[in-house]
């Protein structure tokens, strides 16, 4: 059965990606920032033969955008970010699939294929942040996604990934992933860079 991955994205807008990020170095700087990590993102992962990409992305005119030429694309659609990040998992054709963040600096193919094995082993998986949420969702489609996953989440909160957690059956074994970082602000791109250094 194929594994598809799907990779949440933003065209890269100046004034429409890293908000935050923007606040403490300016919208130009930090849509090239994101621009030139999402572009490394794409070109290591869809090299991979180990699944199927995909990349949906925000706002839904932007299918054509020059960055991802060559590359599966659909829209999001509407809907708020729960409602449009189970998207995918319901209309993709069948096998299992991982959905992850833009902006996640770290993250390689051996992250994602560490998500794919744990879907062996459970109906759903998550990659943690450190921040309190999550850079990475899976789930195995062998069955219907819980009824109210993604219900009730405080977003871009520590307690994202906690509320997300709690909304799932306990009939559903769920793996947790390595955990990795996207770069929201200032101070995280700072601690990337002194890393990197």
């Amino acid at each position: 059965m194929n594994r598809h991955l799907v990779i949440f994205a933003r065209a890269p807008q100046v004034g429409r990606v890293k908000r935050r990020l923007a606040c403490g170095i300016g919208a130009t700087a930090a849509t090239r920032f994101y621009r030139a990590l999402l572009a490394g993102q794409i070109r290591r992962l869809s090299k991979d033969r180990r699944w199927k990409l995909w990349l949906l992305v925000t706002p839904d005119d932007c299918l054509g955008h020059p960055l991802w030429r060559g590359i599966e694309v659909r829209p999001q659609g509407e809907g708020d970010l729960g409602r449009r990040m189970k998207r995918p998992f319901r209309t993709l054709p069948p096998g299992p699939v991982v959905l992850v963040g833009s902006d996640i600096p770290a993250m390689r193919a051996r992250h994602v294929d560490r998500a794919f094995r744990l879907l062996g082993r459970h109906d759903l998986v998550f990659g943690p942040a450190s921040d309190g949420g999550f850079w990475l969702v899976g789930a195995r489609r062998s069955r219907p996604l819980p009824h109210g996953l993604f219900e009730a989440v405080r977003w871009s909160t520590p307690q994202a990934l906690g509320d997300t957690l709690a909304g799932i059956p306990g009939r559903f074994s769920v793996g947790l992933a390595d955990r990795l970082d996207d770069v929201d602000d200032a101070r995280d791109l700072r601690r990337l860079e002194e890393r990197r250094g």
